[in-house]
Parts: C-alpha cells; sequence; structure tokens
C-alpha cells in the first residue's frame, strides 16, 4: 500500500458520507472503551510534538497480523515514525514486574512515546502517550492523541496527514520491517518450579491492589487461609523498605493471556496448546480445570526480593478469577509443604 501517493481529491462524496456516520457510530458506541489499556485516557486531535524526530515503540493488540504490522512499519517509514520495536500490548502489562522490565527497556533505548494500536470488531484506534517511566509507562492524567477508523489504512493515511501538517519529518533512518521478535526478560532472577520453602520462616508481603472490594477480599482470605507470618502492605510501598521491615518475599501475579503468562513465566512453548489444565480448589478439594490458552487469567507466584528469584510452584494453576488464582496457589503451597 502506497497510501501517501493517494489523493485526497479522489475520495468519494460517498465514502465521506459513511465516514461521517462512521464517526458518529465510535462517538456514541466507544467501541474501545471497555477492553483496551488506553480506556481511561483523554484524547486530543493534536500531534504530539517531535513525533517525527524522536524514537518509539509500538504497543499493539494480539490480533494484529503480521502483514498488519508490516503495513504500519511501512506507513512508519513514509511518515517518519521511528517505531523501534514492536511489542504485544497485553504482555508488556501484564503485571508489575513485567512493566517494571520493559520500561527499563525502553529507557535504554531513549524510547519517547508509546504507540497503541488497538483493533474492534469494526475498527481500529491508535492511540500515541508520552512515555514516562516514574508513571509505570505513561502520565494516564495527560491527553493523548488518538485516531479511529473503520480499516488500518484510511488510519494511517490520517496519520500521515495530521503528522505532517504539524510538524517536519526528521526520521529518515527507519526501519522498513516492524522489529516483533525483541525479548525482554522481566525477572530479574532465576525461576523455580517449586514453591518458597522459606516461607515457612520468612515474612510474607502482601501488596493491596488498589482497589476497596478486592483488598478487603484479599485481607480476609490471608486471615482464613495462610497460616504463616505475612502482613498486607500498601499498593506500590518500596521493597526497599520492605526489605527493612524485615520482609524477605512479597507476593506477586501476571494478569494476561494464558499463553502469555506462560511464556511471560517461562514455561515450555515448544508445543502449540489451544487449552491449558489448570489445579484449582473448589470446595477445598484438588481438581483439574482447563482453560482455553486465549483465556485471561490471573497466576500468582511468590518473589524474593533480595535476589529476584520467583517461585511458580510445582502445578500450573492459574485461573480467570483473581481470588480462584490466589486460592489454588496458596492452596497448592500448603499442599506441598504439608502446612495445616
Amino acid at each position: 500500500m502506497n497510501f501517501i501517493l493517494t489523493s485526497v481529491a479522489k475520495r468519494k462524496e460517498t465514502s465521506r458520507a459513511l465516514w461521517t456516520v462512521l464517526f458518529v457510530l465510535l462517538l456514541s458506541n466507544n467501541l474501545f472503551s471497555q477492553t483496551h489499556a488506553t480506556s481511561g485516557l483523554s484524547f486530543t486531535e493534536t500531534v504530539p510534538p517531535d513525533l517525527l524526530a524522536s524514537r518509539s515503540v509500538v504497543l499493539h493488540d494480539y490480533t494484529f497480523l503480521q502483514s498488519e504490522l508490516e503495513e504500519i512499519q511501512r506507513a512508519f517509514q513514509q511518515i517518519g515514525i521511528d517505531a523501534v520495536a514492536y511489542f504485544e500490548t497485553d504482555v508488556v502489562m501484564a503485571g508489575k514486574d513485567v512493566t517494571k522490565a520493559f520500561g527499563e527497556y525502553f529507557a535504554s533505548r531513549q524510547i519517547k512515546y508509546l504507540i497503541f494500536f488497538e483493533k474492534s470488531t469494526t475498527g481500529f484506534q491508535l492511540v500515541t502517550v508520552a512515555f514516562d517511566p516514574k508513571n509505570g509507562l505513561f502520565d494516564g492524567t495527560l491527553p493523548a492523541w488518538r485516531i479511529e477508523k473503520d480499516r488500518l489504512n484510511e488510519l494511517l493515511r490520517t496519520a500521515f496527514q495530521d503528522s505532517w501538517r504539524s510538524q517536519k519529518k526528521q526520521n529518515f533512518l527507519v526501519n522498513e520491517f516492524p522489529e516483533t521478535d525483541i525479548s525482554v526478560n522481566p525477572m530479574p532472577g532465576s525461576r523455580q518450579e517449586f514453591y518458597a520453602i522459606d516461607l515457612k520462616v520468612d515474612n510474607l508481603a502482601v501488596p493491596k491492589f488498589g482497589n476497596e472490594t478486592m483488598d478487603h477480599e484479599l485481607e480476609q482470605f490471608f486471615q482464613n487461609n495462610y497460616p504463616l507470618k505475612y502482613k498486607i502492605t500498601e499498593n506500590g510501598a518500596d521493597e526497599k523498605e520492605l526489605k527493612k521491615q524485615g520482609f524477605l518475599y512479597v507476593l506477586c501475579f501476571v494478569h494476561t493471556r494464558g499463553k502469555a503468562a506462560r511464556e511471560i513465566l517461562g514455561y515450555d512453548m515448544t508445543r502449540s496448546e489451544s487449552a491449558y489444565a489448570s489445579i484449582a480448589f473448589p470446595n477445598g478439594q484438588l481438581q483439574l480445570k482447563t482453560i482455553p490458552a486465549d483465556t485471561e487469567v490471573y497466576k500468582f507466584y511468590f518473589r524474593h526480593i533480595g535476589n529476584g528469584n520467583i517461585f511458580l510452584g510445582t502445578k500450573w494453576d492459574a485461573d480467570v478469577d483473581w481470588l480462584d488464582a490466589l486460592r489454588n496457589h496458596v492452596m497448592g503451597f500448603k499442599l506441598e509443604t504439608k502446612i495445616n
């Protein structure tokens, strides 16, 4: 597709009418409001400054085809948007440990902007925000540049027109193909497929979610099901301070597709599987349940604060509900270590 050579003058009046109808539908239906990482942002039509003179990273829905990513990168090469890497959004934002690792990688590459590509059943959306490692990945209080269209080529054409109207292209050495195979290790320590036996004597930090209802359920669960030393800590507490207070382990989790969760946590991905068997404890009894690979799940693990080693447990115990996933992990830990 050479969308730059397509003249705006060639557009049919019927197409213009269609865009008008679609725009109204998008405003009324807000297709991307509930299922994407950018749903809480406010939006603007103003192109970010220096977008054509700085480095960016593309974060995209996993449903994007390789051909679509290649179409995006070809367009960016012509526009002058230097997207140096492509990652699936739900991988990058799967959990605090994971997001922190990607943030450090982005900082090392001198990334200035994050470009989200999102897809619904009827259209595409581009959202661009400034990369801000001090706020996770970006400051959610700042407005973001957004374009919505029902076809990808129209979205890219609009991105070209809007950006070239506001600034001069300065990125001339842009990759021809999308860099999708960059590996970022989200775990600084080693991974262990067994439980942290030291928790029989060591203190565990259990961070709050920052949601009143969930935090209450979290406290009730640990009060009723965890007989060892622990303390509910504030969301975002400094782990160096926790270590000074005597905490050696922290409870962590990832929340993403089952397939992505297993890959993030270093499980064997050589076999392509459509579903995964997970241990569960309904009514306190050990059972197996099968969850499709593309279903979003929670997977809990214990991490040693000092060395970063993670302890995943002896069995895959992810679940679609966070409280069930937590119960699976804690009950499996107690069963394996014979703790009552």
